[in-house]
């Protein structure tokens, strides 16, 4: 017996709003930009110029940046040999917290 399955990809297109309409039309993009959540790309000559993005969503982008940015430097720092051992570790964490 064969099973065949069927996979469904969804393709979203970003919103995208030419420089002179977001001139003309700003509040109606900023209010469409609240409710939907989704960024806009914004062109000038035809080429991407600018993403408008949603104030709680930068936020929230900012903070996972600095989580992956935390991550990465201690990858990196093992991989550079700078490591503690866990005695050690708590020791300097007790000065820093202290």
């Amino acid at each position: 017996m064969l099973t065949y399955f069927k996979y469904h990809y969804s393709v979203t297109f970003m919103k995208t709003e030419i420089v002179t309409s977001l001139k003309r039309r700003a509040t109606k993009i900023l209010d469409d930009l609240n409710k939907s959540r989704e960024p806009v790309l914004i062109t000038r000559h035809g080429k991407p110029s600018a993403y408008l993005i949603d104030a709680d969503d930068f936020e929230n982008m900012k903070e996972r940046m600095q989580i992956l940015e935390g991550i990465a430097r201690g990858e990196t720092a093992i991989l550079e040999n700078r490591v503690y051992p866990h005695e050690s570790a708590r020791r300097k964490m007790k000065k820093w917290l202290a």
